[in-house]
């Protein structure tokens, strides 16, 4: 069956490939955003940070699992979305057109997805030692929470961003289990940039979320949008060169956070609200302010 407009969402970044699965596949397919990576780029680099900055080298086979965990936890993460939001997406003119909120793909299917998906987590979270599974299984108070956040809070990004960048706890106490006020700064600061990229992309619902009573902090913002994310970004790298001057008092290893600084100042300036697809091209620019985060751990965790 050829996929028609109503089954690819506006944001797909892979239309041709999730066109040519058959509708059951693509369904699966769309309903775990795998038609858009950028969300597992997101969960996956806080991962490659923890890792990277806790100065054991490259872990490759490590970061190929964390990898492995982020794509399908991620998954996961949104079909429990979509199934909590059901009622809600169907409000929503960018939503509307989700396998559960369309009725393409019953809930008790979704529920048989979403285990199949926490398999793999858990084939995952097996490779890790003691200390970071205890901290991973940690997190899923914090996931089941936050589809409730949009009802309950006009900050559901600032729940977002305790729950995007817990890899970063994972990678560091699976390598090591000290230095925790370095720690903390690095994951405070992540949390931080999370809410600035998804106040980003909140931008392109406002209309309808304000409409059918959704809360975001693109909303409460106001038309304080740009100069909000501008604090978000602007705590954040002040709390990663924190972070590494707790873990490393040298100045030369802060220039490490140059390049990344300069990125989401970019998308600061250049940010266009009135320009439909701005926002969204800004927050998926957000996977190489992560590989820019992430070379300057590297450096400073290993030079």
């Amino acid at each position: 069956m050829p996929a028609s407009n109503s089954d690819i969402v506006p944001d797909s970044e892979h239309r041709g490939l999730v066109a040519r699965l058959p509708q059951n596949l693509r369904d699966l397919a769309m309903l775990a955003r795998f038609d858009r990576p950028i969300g597992w780029w997101l969960l996956f680099w806080p991962c490659v940070w923890g890792v990277w900055l806790a100065g054991a080298g490259w872990q490759v086979a490590l970061l190929g699992w964390l990898l492995l965990g982020a794509i399908a936890m991620r998954g996961a993460g949104c079909v429990y979305n979509d199934i909590v939001d059901a009622d809600l997406d169907r409000k929503v003119a960018r939503t509307a057109s989700r396998p559960v909120a369309s009725g393409r793909v019953s809930k008790k299917r979704a529920w048989a997805w979403l285990l199949a998906l926490c398999l793999v987590g858990l084939a995952v979270l097996l490779q890790l030692r003691a200390l970071a599974q205890i901290v991973a299984l940690a997190s899923l108070a914090l996931v089941a929470a936050y589809p409730f956040m949009k009802r309950i809070t006009w900050w559901p990004q600032a729940w977002l961003g305790l729950v995007f960048t817990w890899g970063l706890l994972v990678g560091w106490t699976q390598l090591r289990a000290d230095n925790w006020d370095a720690l903390a700064a690095m994951y405070i600061g992540a949390a931080l940039w999370v809410i600035g990229y998804d106040t980003i992309y909140a931008l392109q619902d406002r209309e309808d979320d304000a409409l059918v009573g959704i809360r975001s902090s693109a909303l409460r913002m106001g038309g304080f949008v740009k100069g909000g994310v501008a604090l978000c970004y602007g705590g954040a790298v002040a709390l990663w060169a924190l972070a590494f001057w707790l873990y490393r008092a040298d100045w030369i290893a802060l220039l490490a956070l140059i390049p990344a600084a300069g990125h989401l100042a970019w998308q600061i300036a250049t940010l266009d609200e009135s320009d439909p697809d701005n926002p969204l091209a800004r927050f998926r620019s957000n996977r190489w302010a992560g590989a820019l985060v992430a070379a300057a751990c590297f450096v400073v965790g290993n030079a």
